[in-house]
């Protein structure tokens, strides 16, 4: 069981930074989160999604942060850039500093959703169990998220295209 929770630690680190986009703090939300769930693992019930499960701690923690409104210090720009990024050329740089800042003015429904599937590869059903809303809504959602990121990186106003 230890070892299956240790196989998602890179997938929770990865998704925390991107909720919070730094990483001291995204490490700090996974020791977290891994605490809490070694201090339940009693709760966890076998033949049940652990990933989703994880996640699901993950997320929660992170909305009572924010409820508990901790300060979220946001790093530079040259550091975010760095953040993941493999080396390259310039503009793949700029392209991933874009998508990050794309990301972040997406509302929180959408952004999560799009991190999940997209970032995560989890399924439809992980991400409804994660997030505790029904597929249609995260398809919906997802839908929503992805376009808009199409719009924000092709440098328009997703709201401007409301209508379209």
């Amino acid at each position: 069981m230890i070892r299956q929770i240790e196989e998602e630690i890179p997938r929770l680190r990865r998704f925390a930074r991107a909720m919070v986009r730094d990483a001291t703090l995204a490490d700090d939300l996974v020791q977290e989160c891994l605490e809490r769930a070694l201090s339940r693992l009693h709760l966890w019930r076998p033949g049940t999604n652990l990933r989703a499960w994880l996640f699901t701690i993950l997320r929660n923690l992170h909305i009572n942060g924010v409820r508990r409104r901790q300060p979220v210090v946001d790093i530079d720009a040259e550091a975010q850039a760095a953040i993941g990024a493999a080396p390259g050329s310039q503009f793949v740089r700029m392209e991933l500093r874009d998508l990050r800042r794309a990301l972040a003015l997406l509302p929180n429904e959408q952004r999560e959703v799009v991190l999940l599937i997209g970032l995560e590869g989890i399924s439809y059903n992980e991400a409804a169990d994660i997030l505790g809303i029904s597929i249609g809504t995260v398809k919906s959602r997802l839908s929503r998220g992805r376009r808009a990121l199409r719009l924000l990186m092709e440098g328009q106003n997703p709201s401007d295209d409301a209508d379209a």
